[in-house]
C-alpha cells in the first residue's frame, strides 16, 4: 500500500495502462491534480520503480511516462479498483 496508497498514484498508473503518455497529456487526464502534486507523484512512482520517464532532447523539453514491468504487474488491481468504483460510486 505504501507504493500506491495515495490519492493520485492509482490514477496516474491507471491512465498509463493505455500506454506511454507525454507529461502534459497525462496531467490533463487528471484535471484536479496540481502541477506540484503531479510532479511529486510521478517522481515517487519513478523512484519506486513503477513508471519510467524518458526525456527527449528537444526544445521545449518532451517527457514521456510509461509503466515498468513492476507497474504493469498492478494492472489487475487497478482495473478491479476501477470496476469497484464504477459499481459503488454514490452521487
Amino acid at each position: 500500500m505504501n507504493l500506491i496508497g495515495t490519492k493520485w498514484k492509482p490514477l496516474i498508473l491507471f491512465h498509463l495502462l493505455e500506454g506511454s503518455l507525454r507529461s502534459g497529456k497525462l496531467q490533463k487526464k487528471i484535471p484536479e491534480i496540481s502541477n506540484k502534486m503531479f510532479t511529486q507523484t510521478v517522481r515517487d512512482l519513478e523512484k519506486d520503480g513503477l513508471i519510467s520517464r524518458k526525456v527527449f532532447p528537444v526544445v521545449p523539453p518532451k517527457v514521456k511516462y510509461s509503466l515498468t514491468n513492476k507497474g504493469k504487474s498492478l494492472e489487475d488491481i487497478l482495473r478491479s479498483l476501477d470496476k469497484w468504483g464504477s459499481e459503488n460510486y454514490l452521487d
